[in-house]
């Protein structure tokens, strides 16, 4: 089988084709500041 008549495959990886959007931006950071209060209110830091 040459080049030419093998069909192309290209390795996809199932992720997104663009970056993450802004409500996903938010949802993260707040899960940062979320995890960081419950840090320093339970004093394991």
């Amino acid at each position: 089988m040459t080049d030419i008549t093998a069909p192309r495959m290209l390795a996809r990886t199932g992720g997104p084709s663009d970056g993450p959007t802004l409500v996903e931006h938010l949802a993260g950071w707040t899960l940062v500041v979320v995890v960081a209060m419950l840090v320093t209110r339970l004093g394991l830091f």
